[in-house]
């Protein structure tokens, strides 16, 4: 059993990587199988479509970010930065992974584009939850202006932008 969840894993692991490179709609199962050294059968053994492989691999990393932000404990004074630095740690060891599920709300097909609403709200719902419980002032307002924050340290990544991180003239 273990075989079987090690290969599923190898394979969503390429499939980040060709999503990533090529897009969803040039991506294709041919490709993830032959960059996974498997066939396209073995691949539709473990998701029945490039839709389900897609969500599958943007869950497994929403998860991992949703924990790390989770796993976060600071002073509410530091909890931002803190939180912060847990999403630049995660791109930083899963770069594709999250670039990918911060661009997946784009791709145009409603079930993925209905899972990815629903997703972004979860981890939404959990920033609030985490602001909320340290007291944070205005934590609505905190919670939406750090998801902001993500998605506009992902823009700097993917255009090669650093300068649009600059708030102060120094």
């Amino acid at each position: 059993m273990a075989v079987r969840q090690d290969r599923k894993e190898q394979i969503m692991d390429k499939a980040v990587d060709v999503f990533a490179e090529l897009g969803y709609y040039k991506a294709t199962t041919a490709r993830v199988a032959k960059e996974a050294g498997v066939t396209q059968p073995y691949v539709f053994h473990f998701f029945g479509s490039k839709e389900e492989l897609f969500i599958a691999v943007i869950d497994r990393a929403i998860v991992r970010i949703a924990a790390a932000f989770e796993r976060v404990e600071a002073p509410a004074d530091q909890l931002l930065e803190t939180m912060g630095s847990a999403f630049e740690d995660i791109m930083g060891t899963h770069r594709a992974e999250t670039l990918l599920v911060m661009q997946a709300y784009t791709i145009a097909e409603p079930a993925i584009r209905d899972h990815v609403r629903e997703r972004f709200a979860n981890i939404h719902e959990a920033v609030l939850r985490k602001f909320t419980a340290a007291g944070l002032p205005e934590p609505k307002a905190a919670a939406s202006q750090f998801m902001g924050m993500g998605f506009l340290i992902t823009v700097t990544e993917v255009l090669d932008l650093p300068q649009l991180l600059c708030f102060k003239d120094n």
